[in-house]
Protein backbone atom coordinates (compact mmCIF):
# COMPACT_ATOMS: atom_id res chain seq x y z
CA UNK A 1 0.00 0.00 0.00
CA UNK A 2 3.39 2.37 0.21
CA UNK A 3 2.77 4.49 -2.68
CA UNK A 4 4.98 5.02 -5.41
CA UNK A 5 5.42 8.32 -8.43
CA UNK A 6 4.00 5.67 -10.60
CA UNK A 7 1.22 4.07 -8.25
CA UNK A 8 -0.05 5.92 -5.96
CA UNK A 9 -2.59 5.62 -3.12
CA UNK A 10 -5.95 6.40 -4.32
CA UNK A 11 -8.38 8.79 -2.24
CA UNK A 12 -5.66 9.99 -0.08
CA UNK A 13 -7.46 13.16 1.41
CA UNK A 14 -11.02 11.05 1.95
CA UNK A 15 -8.90 8.04 3.67
CA UNK A 16 -6.86 10.82 5.61
CA UNK A 17 -10.40 12.55 7.12
CA UNK A 18 -11.70 8.85 7.35
CA UNK A 19 -9.05 7.46 10.06
CA UNK A 20 -8.32 10.74 12.04
CA UNK A 21 -12.02 10.85 12.70
CA UNK A 22 -11.75 7.60 14.52
CA UNK A 23 -8.30 8.57 16.13
CA UNK A 24 -10.23 11.73 17.21
CA UNK A 25 -12.85 9.71 18.56
CA UNK A 26 -10.80 7.79 20.81
CA UNK A 27 -8.77 10.48 21.97
CA UNK A 28 -11.59 12.73 22.63
CA UNK A 29 -13.05 9.67 24.93
CA UNK A 30 -10.03 9.89 27.16
CA UNK A 31 -10.64 13.13 28.58
CA UNK A 32 -14.37 14.47 27.66
CA UNK A 33 -15.81 11.89 29.98
CA UNK A 34 -13.96 12.95 33.04
CA UNK A 35 -15.59 16.20 33.38
CA UNK A 36 -19.05 14.18 33.35
CA UNK A 37 -17.39 12.22 36.76
CA UNK A 38 -19.70 14.31 39.18
CA UNK A 39 -23.27 13.86 37.60
CA UNK A 40 -22.41 9.80 36.56
CA UNK A 41 -21.95 9.73 40.60
CA UNK A 42 -25.44 10.73 41.53
CA UNK A 43 -27.02 8.98 38.09
CA UNK A 44 -25.68 5.42 38.53
CA UNK A 45 -25.44 5.99 42.69
CA UNK A 46 -22.07 5.42 43.15
CA UNK A 47 -19.34 6.52 45.72
CA UNK A 48 -17.17 8.87 44.65
CA UNK A 49 -13.45 5.99 44.67
CA UNK A 50 -16.48 3.69 42.90
CA UNK A 51 -17.01 6.12 39.76
CA UNK A 52 -13.35 6.47 38.98
CA UNK A 53 -13.55 2.59 37.95
CA UNK A 54 -15.47 4.33 34.79
CA UNK A 55 -11.65 5.58 34.03
CA UNK A 56 -9.74 3.01 35.69
CA UNK A 57 -11.48 0.11 33.57
CA UNK A 58 -11.16 1.80 29.96
CA UNK A 59 -7.11 2.39 30.73
CA UNK A 60 -6.41 -0.88 31.50
CA UNK A 61 -8.61 -2.45 29.34
CA UNK A 62 -6.62 -0.51 26.10
CA UNK A 63 -3.37 -1.37 28.02
CA UNK A 64 -3.74 -4.92 27.78
CA UNK A 65 -5.05 -4.85 24.26
CA UNK A 66 -2.89 -2.59 22.81
CA UNK A 67 0.41 -4.85 22.28
CA UNK A 68 -1.50 -7.10 20.15
CA UNK A 69 -2.32 -4.98 17.30
CA UNK A 70 0.21 -6.43 15.35
CA UNK A 71 -0.30 -9.73 16.02
CA UNK A 72 -4.48 -9.19 14.77
CA UNK A 73 -3.11 -6.82 11.86
CA UNK A 74 -0.78 -9.58 10.79
CA UNK A 75 -3.65 -12.52 11.02
CA UNK A 76 -6.43 -10.63 9.24
CA UNK A 77 -5.11 -7.37 7.56
CA UNK A 78 -4.95 -3.67 8.98
CA UNK A 79 -8.34 -2.80 6.97
CA UNK A 80 -10.22 -5.30 8.94
CA UNK A 81 -8.89 -4.93 12.12
CA UNK A 82 -9.41 -1.25 12.09
CA UNK A 83 -13.05 -1.60 11.12
CA UNK A 84 -13.68 -3.45 13.91
CA UNK A 85 -12.15 -2.03 16.15
CA UNK A 86 -14.42 0.96 15.00
CA UNK A 87 -17.49 -0.79 15.31
CA UNK A 88 -16.96 -2.19 18.98
CA UNK A 89 -15.68 1.10 20.03
CA UNK A 90 -18.79 2.79 18.81
CA UNK A 91 -20.97 0.07 19.56
CA UNK A 92 -19.49 0.12 23.19
CA UNK A 93 -19.81 3.86 23.61
CA UNK A 94 -23.90 3.23 23.04
CA UNK A 95 -24.14 0.81 25.58
CA UNK A 96 -22.10 3.43 27.88
CA UNK A 97 -24.59 5.76 27.51
CA UNK A 98 -27.55 3.28 27.65
CA UNK A 99 -25.82 2.37 31.19
CA UNK A 100 -28.55 2.23 34.17
CA UNK A 101 -25.90 0.77 36.61
CA UNK A 102 -21.96 1.36 37.70
CA UNK A 103 -21.62 -2.48 36.45
CA UNK A 104 -22.87 -1.68 33.28
CA UNK A 105 -21.25 1.16 32.59
CA UNK A 106 -18.19 -0.86 33.86
CA UNK A 107 -18.30 -3.35 31.52
CA UNK A 108 -19.26 -0.98 28.67
CA UNK A 109 -15.85 1.35 29.24
CA UNK A 110 -13.80 -2.11 29.35
CA UNK A 111 -15.23 -2.91 26.00
CA UNK A 112 -14.60 0.40 24.81
CA UNK A 113 -11.06 -0.01 25.90
CA UNK A 114 -10.96 -3.42 24.26
CA UNK A 115 -11.57 -2.13 21.05
CA UNK A 116 -10.18 1.78 20.75
CA UNK A 117 -7.18 0.67 21.82
CA UNK A 118 -5.86 -0.13 18.03
CA UNK A 119 -7.31 2.89 16.85
CA UNK A 120 -4.08 5.13 17.59
CA UNK A 121 -1.57 3.02 16.21
CA UNK A 122 -3.41 1.95 13.21
CA UNK A 123 -4.15 5.21 11.82
CA UNK A 124 -0.14 6.18 12.83
CA UNK A 125 0.17 2.97 10.50
CA UNK A 126 -1.85 3.61 7.96
CA UNK A 127 -0.66 7.33 7.62
CA UNK A 128 2.99 6.25 7.39
CA UNK A 129 1.72 3.46 4.33
CA UNK A 130 0.06 5.73 2.05
CA UNK A 131 2.18 9.00 2.53
CA UNK A 132 5.69 9.23 0.19
CA UNK A 133 8.80 9.67 2.11
CA UNK A 134 8.73 13.27 1.68
CA UNK A 135 5.52 13.99 3.24
CA UNK A 136 5.40 12.10 6.00
CA UNK A 137 6.19 14.83 8.68
CA UNK A 138 3.00 16.84 7.26
CA UNK A 139 1.30 13.43 8.10
CA UNK A 140 2.30 13.20 11.55
CA UNK A 141 2.04 16.38 12.21
CA UNK A 142 -1.93 16.00 11.03
CA UNK A 143 -2.18 13.01 12.85
CA UNK A 144 -0.63 14.98 16.49
CA UNK A 145 -3.02 17.37 16.04
CA UNK A 146 -5.91 14.70 15.93
CA UNK A 147 -4.46 13.46 18.75
CA UNK A 148 -4.25 16.58 20.78
CA UNK A 149 -7.64 17.37 20.47
CA UNK A 150 -8.78 15.11 23.26
CA UNK A 151 -6.76 17.16 26.19
CA UNK A 152 -7.68 20.54 24.90
CA UNK A 153 -11.15 20.12 23.51
CA UNK A 154 -12.66 16.83 25.58
CA UNK A 155 -13.04 18.78 28.31
CA UNK A 156 -14.68 21.64 27.20
CA UNK A 157 -16.93 19.58 24.98
CA UNK A 158 -18.08 16.95 28.00
CA UNK A 159 -18.70 19.73 30.03
CA UNK A 160 -21.08 21.50 27.81
CA UNK A 161 -22.61 18.30 26.43
CA UNK A 162 -23.33 17.14 30.21
CA UNK A 163 -24.99 21.20 31.24
CA UNK A 164 -27.15 20.65 27.97
CA UNK A 165 -28.09 17.61 27.85
CA UNK A 166 -27.22 14.76 30.21
CA UNK A 167 -23.68 13.10 30.57
CA UNK A 168 -24.53 10.01 28.51
CA UNK A 169 -24.42 12.06 25.87
CA UNK A 170 -20.92 12.19 26.22
CA UNK A 171 -20.82 9.08 24.89
CA UNK A 172 -23.65 9.23 22.09
CA UNK A 173 -21.63 11.57 20.89
CA UNK A 174 -19.24 8.76 19.36
CA UNK A 175 -22.25 7.55 17.46
CA UNK A 176 -22.37 9.81 14.05
CA UNK A 177 -18.55 10.04 14.03
CA UNK A 178 -17.83 6.56 14.08
CA UNK A 179 -20.59 5.88 11.63
CA UNK A 180 -18.97 8.47 9.21
CA UNK A 181 -15.39 6.22 9.82
CA UNK A 182 -16.63 2.91 9.30
CA UNK A 183 -18.08 4.27 6.39
CA UNK A 184 -15.01 5.83 4.74
CA UNK A 185 -12.52 3.07 6.02
CA UNK A 186 -14.35 0.51 4.22
CA UNK A 187 -15.14 2.52 1.00
CA UNK A 188 -11.70 4.10 0.45
CA UNK A 189 -8.83 2.28 2.80
CA UNK A 190 -7.10 -0.48 0.76
CA UNK A 191 -6.59 -3.83 2.46
CA UNK A 192 -2.66 -4.70 3.69
CA UNK A 193 -1.25 -7.14 5.67
CA UNK A 194 1.72 -6.85 7.60
CA UNK A 195 4.44 -9.82 8.12
CA UNK A 196 2.42 -12.02 10.93
CA UNK A 197 3.93 -11.54 14.14
CA UNK A 198 3.81 -14.86 16.81
CA UNK A 199 2.03 -14.00 19.85
CA UNK A 200 3.11 -15.33 23.21
CA UNK A 201 -0.07 -16.71 24.25
CA UNK A 202 1.00 -17.60 28.00
CA UNK A 203 3.07 -14.23 28.60
CA UNK A 204 -0.05 -12.62 27.25
CA UNK A 205 -2.43 -14.31 28.88
CA UNK A 206 0.02 -14.39 33.02
CA UNK A 207 0.30 -10.31 32.26
CA UNK A 208 -3.32 -9.38 31.17
CA UNK A 209 -4.46 -11.67 34.52
CA UNK A 210 -1.80 -10.12 36.58
CA UNK A 211 -2.63 -6.53 36.07
CA UNK A 212 -6.37 -6.82 35.92
CA UNK A 213 -6.02 -8.58 39.45
CA UNK A 214 -4.01 -6.01 40.50
CA UNK A 215 -6.31 -3.12 38.96
CA UNK A 216 -9.35 -4.84 40.96
CA UNK A 217 -7.50 -5.23 44.25
CA UNK A 218 -6.61 -1.55 43.96
CA UNK A 219 -10.27 -0.40 42.72
CA UNK A 220 -12.14 -2.55 45.89
CA UNK A 221 -9.71 -2.63 48.33
CA UNK A 222 -10.79 0.66 49.89
CA UNK A 223 -14.56 -0.30 49.75
CA UNK A 224 -14.05 -4.00 51.44
CA UNK A 225 -11.48 -2.86 54.49
CA UNK A 226 -8.21 -4.77 52.16
CA UNK A 227 -7.04 -7.17 53.78
CA UNK A 228 -9.51 -8.32 56.19
CA UNK A 229 -11.69 -9.32 53.31
CA UNK A 230 -11.38 -12.35 51.47
CA UNK A 231 -11.85 -11.03 48.40
CA UNK A 232 -8.87 -9.11 48.62
CA UNK A 233 -6.91 -11.22 49.50
CA UNK A 234 -7.64 -13.54 46.87
CA UNK A 235 -6.87 -10.49 44.42
CA UNK A 236 -3.50 -9.92 45.86
CA UNK A 237 -2.40 -13.69 45.93
CA UNK A 238 -4.02 -14.24 42.25
CA UNK A 239 -2.10 -10.96 41.06
CA UNK A 240 1.15 -12.05 43.09
CA UNK A 241 1.10 -15.52 41.02
CA UNK A 242 0.10 -14.10 37.32
CA UNK A 243 3.11 -12.08 38.10
CA UNK A 244 5.56 -14.36 39.07
CA UNK A 245 4.31 -16.67 36.17
CA UNK A 246 5.00 -13.58 34.02
CA UNK A 247 8.49 -13.14 35.08
CA UNK A 248 9.46 -16.81 35.09
CA UNK A 249 8.18 -17.57 31.90
CA UNK A 250 9.69 -14.59 29.90
CA UNK A 251 13.32 -15.05 31.97
CA UNK A 252 13.37 -19.16 30.69
CA UNK A 253 11.12 -19.33 27.75
CA UNK A 254 12.71 -20.32 24.69
CA UNK A 255 12.02 -18.44 21.48
CA UNK A 256 9.14 -15.97 21.14
CA UNK A 257 8.14 -13.86 24.45
CA UNK A 258 5.59 -11.64 25.08
CA UNK A 259 8.46 -9.05 26.63
CA UNK A 260 11.65 -9.54 24.72
CA UNK A 261 14.74 -10.45 26.85
CA UNK A 262 16.89 -8.10 25.05
CA UNK A 263 14.55 -5.22 25.29
CA UNK A 264 15.58 -5.25 29.51
CA UNK A 265 19.37 -5.34 28.44
CA UNK A 266 18.94 -1.84 27.43
CA UNK A 267 19.46 1.01 30.03
CA UNK A 268 17.52 3.68 29.00
CA UNK A 269 14.69 1.41 27.72
CA UNK A 270 14.39 0.12 31.58
CA UNK A 271 14.54 3.39 32.83
CA UNK A 272 12.33 4.83 30.26
CA UNK A 273 9.78 2.41 31.70
CA UNK A 274 10.01 3.78 35.23
CA UNK A 275 9.78 7.53 33.89
CA UNK A 276 6.57 6.57 31.90
CA UNK A 277 4.89 5.08 35.00
CA UNK A 278 5.46 8.00 36.65
CA UNK A 279 3.83 10.23 33.83
CA UNK A 280 1.14 8.14 33.96
CA UNK A 281 0.54 8.59 36.94
CA UNK A 282 0.94 12.23 36.99
CA UNK A 283 -1.08 12.80 33.48
CA UNK A 284 -4.23 10.62 34.63
CA UNK A 285 -4.42 11.05 38.61
CA UNK A 286 -4.48 14.78 38.37
CA UNK A 287 -7.88 14.91 35.89
CA UNK A 288 -9.46 12.23 37.60
CA UNK A 289 -9.63 14.62 40.82
CA UNK A 290 -9.94 17.88 39.65
CA UNK A 291 -13.62 17.32 38.49
CA UNK A 292 -14.96 16.21 41.24
CA UNK A 293 -12.64 18.74 43.74
CA UNK A 294 -14.10 21.83 41.61
CA UNK A 295 -17.83 20.38 41.12
CA UNK A 296 -18.30 19.04 44.56
CA UNK A 297 -16.29 21.11 46.65
CA UNK A 298 -15.60 24.47 44.82
CA UNK A 299 -19.33 24.26 43.12
CA UNK A 300 -18.32 25.48 39.78
CA UNK A 301 -20.90 24.49 37.36
CA UNK A 302 -20.04 21.26 34.87
CA UNK A 303 -19.76 23.33 31.71
CA UNK A 304 -17.05 26.09 33.91
CA UNK A 305 -15.70 23.12 34.66
CA UNK A 306 -14.91 22.24 31.35
CA UNK A 307 -13.15 26.16 30.56
CA UNK A 308 -11.03 26.08 33.31
CA UNK A 309 -9.64 22.52 33.03
CA UNK A 310 -8.88 23.17 28.88
CA UNK A 311 -5.74 25.04 29.09
CA UNK A 312 -4.05 21.97 30.93
CA UNK A 313 -4.36 20.80 27.45
CA UNK A 314 -3.28 23.80 25.30
CA UNK A 315 0.02 24.24 27.66
CA UNK A 316 0.66 20.64 26.74
CA UNK A 317 0.40 21.52 22.58
CA UNK A 318 2.30 24.64 23.03
CA UNK A 319 5.20 22.34 24.95
CA UNK A 320 5.35 20.03 22.19
CA UNK A 321 5.89 22.68 19.62
CA UNK A 322 8.43 23.99 21.29
CA UNK A 323 10.09 20.45 22.49
CA UNK A 324 9.85 19.26 19.05
CA UNK A 325 12.36 22.10 17.90
CA UNK A 326 14.68 22.01 20.94
CA UNK A 327 14.72 17.48 21.17
CA UNK A 328 17.49 17.42 18.23
CA UNK A 329 19.56 20.49 19.62
CA UNK A 330 19.55 20.48 23.49
CA UNK A 331 20.34 17.01 25.97
CA UNK A 332 16.67 15.55 26.10
CA UNK A 333 17.65 15.03 30.08
CA UNK A 334 18.31 18.77 30.89
CA UNK A 335 14.35 19.01 28.68
CA UNK A 336 12.93 16.34 31.22
CA UNK A 337 14.36 17.83 34.18
CA UNK A 338 12.20 21.21 33.33
CA UNK A 339 9.33 19.54 32.64
CA UNK A 340 9.23 17.45 35.57
CA UNK A 341 10.39 20.94 37.22
CA UNK A 342 7.03 22.75 36.02
CA UNK A 343 4.78 19.93 36.65
CA UNK A 344 6.31 19.70 40.62
CA UNK A 345 6.06 23.40 40.58
CA UNK A 346 2.19 23.12 38.89
CA UNK A 347 1.65 20.74 42.03
CA UNK A 348 2.89 23.07 44.44
CA UNK A 349 0.53 25.53 43.82
CA UNK A 350 -2.70 23.26 43.65
CA UNK A 351 -1.22 22.73 47.17
CA UNK A 352 -2.69 25.85 47.85
CA UNK A 353 -5.70 25.84 46.41
CA UNK A 354 -8.61 26.75 49.26
CA UNK A 355 -12.32 26.53 49.06
CA UNK A 356 -12.88 30.47 48.93
CA UNK A 357 -10.04 31.08 45.80
CA UNK A 358 -10.97 31.88 42.77
CA UNK A 359 -10.10 30.12 39.12
CA UNK A 360 -6.68 31.99 37.93
CA UNK A 361 -4.72 29.43 40.19
CA UNK A 362 -6.66 26.59 38.79
CA UNK A 363 -5.76 28.03 35.09
CA UNK A 364 -1.90 29.01 36.18
CA UNK A 365 -1.35 25.75 36.99
CA UNK A 366 -3.12 23.49 35.28
CA UNK A 367 -1.79 25.73 32.04
CA UNK A 368 1.93 24.94 33.90
CA UNK A 369 1.28 21.39 34.53
CA UNK A 370 0.47 21.12 30.95
CA UNK A 371 3.41 22.63 29.41
CA UNK A 372 5.50 20.28 31.92
CA UNK A 373 3.60 17.11 30.80
CA UNK A 374 4.67 18.34 27.18
CA UNK A 375 8.22 18.62 28.09
CA UNK A 376 8.64 15.37 29.22
CA UNK A 377 6.96 13.49 27.21
CA UNK A 378 8.78 13.65 23.61
CA UNK A 379 12.15 13.80 25.23
CA UNK A 380 11.62 10.67 27.24
CA UNK A 381 10.28 9.08 24.21
CA UNK A 382 13.25 9.72 22.53
CA UNK A 383 15.61 8.67 25.38
CA UNK A 384 14.40 5.73 25.72
CA UNK A 385 14.07 4.59 22.04
CA UNK A 386 17.45 6.38 21.31
CA UNK A 387 19.67 2.93 21.96
CA UNK A 388 17.20 0.58 21.60
CA UNK A 389 18.50 -1.32 17.74
CA UNK A 390 16.29 -0.30 15.16
CA UNK A 391 14.67 -4.30 14.88
CA UNK A 392 13.56 -3.68 19.04
CA UNK A 393 11.75 -0.43 17.98
CA UNK A 394 8.53 -2.39 17.24
CA UNK A 395 8.29 -4.84 20.17
CA UNK A 396 9.69 -1.89 22.78
CA UNK A 397 6.81 0.69 21.88
CA UNK A 398 3.91 -1.09 22.92
CA UNK A 399 5.54 -2.02 26.38
CA UNK A 400 6.07 1.56 26.49
CA UNK A 401 2.51 2.26 26.27
CA UNK A 402 1.80 -0.49 28.41
CA UNK A 403 3.57 0.79 30.98
CA UNK A 404 2.34 4.11 30.95
CA UNK A 405 -1.10 2.56 30.82
CA UNK A 406 -0.60 1.12 33.64
CA UNK A 407 0.83 4.05 35.65
CA UNK A 408 -2.48 5.96 34.77
CA UNK A 409 -4.92 3.05 36.40
CA UNK A 410 -2.55 2.86 39.24
CA UNK A 411 -2.28 6.61 40.02
CA UNK A 412 -6.19 7.30 40.20
CA UNK A 413 -6.73 3.74 42.46
CA UNK A 414 -4.13 5.19 44.46
CA UNK A 415 -5.00 8.86 44.58
CA UNK A 416 -9.06 8.01 44.89
CA UNK A 417 -7.99 5.18 47.93
CA UNK A 418 -5.37 8.66 49.51
CA UNK A 419 -8.25 10.40 49.14
CA UNK A 420 -10.82 8.47 51.07
CA UNK A 421 -9.16 7.68 53.89
CA UNK A 422 -7.61 11.16 53.97
CA UNK A 423 -11.11 12.67 54.31
CA UNK A 424 -11.96 10.46 57.30
CA UNK A 425 -8.77 11.10 58.72
CA UNK A 426 -8.80 14.72 58.59
CA UNK A 427 -12.38 14.83 59.73
CA UNK A 428 -12.16 12.60 62.96
CA UNK A 429 -9.36 15.37 63.48
CA UNK A 430 -11.37 18.27 63.15
CA UNK A 431 -14.17 17.10 64.67
CA UNK A 432 -11.71 16.61 67.89
CA UNK A 433 -11.61 20.36 67.82
CA UNK A 434 -15.29 21.53 67.38
CA UNK A 435 -17.09 21.79 70.75
CA UNK A 436 -18.31 24.46 72.87
CA UNK A 437 -15.27 25.55 74.61
CA UNK A 438 -13.72 26.23 70.91
CA UNK A 439 -14.07 30.06 70.40
CA UNK A 440 -13.64 29.47 66.77
CA UNK A 441 -17.66 28.96 66.90
CA UNK A 442 -18.41 32.45 68.08
CA UNK A 443 -18.98 33.39 64.63
CA UNK A 444 -22.11 31.47 64.03
CA UNK A 445 -25.05 32.84 62.48
CA UNK A 446 -27.45 33.83 65.05
CA UNK A 447 -29.87 31.60 66.30
CA UNK A 448 -27.91 28.85 65.06
CA UNK A 449 -27.00 26.74 68.43
CA UNK A 450 -24.30 23.86 67.87
CA UNK A 451 -26.68 21.44 70.67
CA UNK A 452 -29.15 21.23 68.37
CA UNK A 453 -29.95 19.04 65.09
CA UNK A 454 -30.01 21.59 62.46
CA UNK A 455 -27.03 23.61 64.38
CA UNK A 456 -24.75 19.94 64.49
CA UNK A 457 -25.68 19.33 60.74
CA UNK A 458 -24.54 23.14 59.65
CA UNK A 459 -21.22 22.20 61.52
CA UNK A 460 -20.84 18.47 60.18
CA UNK A 461 -21.27 19.68 56.78
CA UNK A 462 -18.56 22.71 57.11
CA UNK A 463 -16.11 20.05 58.92
CA UNK A 464 -16.70 17.68 55.99
CA UNK A 465 -16.01 19.85 53.14
CA UNK A 466 -12.56 21.39 54.71
CA UNK A 467 -12.04 17.95 55.72
CA UNK A 468 -12.42 17.06 51.87
CA UNK A 469 -10.42 19.79 51.33
CA UNK A 470 -7.36 18.96 53.36
CA UNK A 471 -7.82 15.59 52.00
CA UNK A 472 -7.24 16.97 48.28
CA UNK A 473 -4.12 18.88 49.53
CA UNK A 474 -2.39 15.95 51.00
CA UNK A 475 -2.65 14.12 47.16
CA UNK A 476 -1.33 17.34 45.35
CA UNK A 477 1.45 16.96 47.80
CA UNK A 478 2.10 13.13 47.27
CA UNK A 479 2.25 14.03 43.37
CA UNK A 480 4.50 16.94 43.85
CA UNK A 481 6.85 14.31 46.17
CA UNK A 482 7.00 11.89 43.40
CA UNK A 483 7.33 14.48 40.58
CA UNK A 484 10.42 16.03 42.48
CA UNK A 485 11.65 12.61 43.80
CA UNK A 486 12.24 11.42 40.05
CA UNK A 487 14.24 14.39 38.75
CA UNK A 488 17.81 13.05 40.43
CA UNK A 489 16.99 9.79 38.13
CA UNK A 490 17.44 11.46 35.27
CA UNK A 491 20.70 11.12 35.40
CA UNK A 492 20.41 6.95 34.86
CA UNK A 493 19.49 7.87 31.36
CA UNK A 494 22.54 7.81 28.74
CA UNK A 495 22.98 10.65 26.61
CA UNK A 496 21.15 9.64 23.47
CA UNK A 497 23.13 9.69 20.11
CA UNK A 498 22.81 13.46 18.49
CA UNK A 499 19.85 12.10 15.84
CA UNK A 500 18.62 9.16 17.37
CA UNK A 501 15.39 7.79 14.83
CA UNK A 502 12.72 6.98 16.91
CA UNK A 503 8.54 5.72 17.49
CA UNK A 504 6.46 9.11 17.08
CA UNK A 505 4.54 9.59 20.55
CA UNK A 506 1.86 11.66 21.74
CA UNK A 507 0.41 11.66 25.50
CA UNK A 508 -3.41 10.55 25.25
Amino acid sequence: MTPTPRNPVRHHGLITVSIMLATIMQALDTTIANVALPHMQGSLQASQDQITWVLTSYIVAAAIALPLTGWFCGQWGRRRVFLVSVVGFTAASALCGLAGSLTQIVGARLLQGLFGAALVPLSQAVLLDINPREKVGQAMAIWGAGIMVGPILGPLLGGWLTDHFDWRWVFFINLPVGLLAFWGIARFLPESRPKAERLDLFGFATLSIGIGLLQLFLDRGEQLDWFDSWEIRLEAAGAAVAMAFFVAHTWTVQGVSFLNRELLKDRNFVTGQLFAFVVGVILFATTSLLPNFLQGLMGYPVVYTGVVTAPRGVGTMIAMLVVGRLVQRVDVRAIMAVGFGMTAFSLWQMTRFTPEMDSHLIVASGFIQGLGIGFTFVPLSTATFATLPARLRHEGTPIFSLVRNIGSSVGISVVQTLLTEGAGRAHANLSALVGPGNQGLAGLPPGLDIGSQAGLAVLNAEVTRQATMVAYLDDFWVMMVLTAVAIPLLLLIRKPPASPATPAEIPH
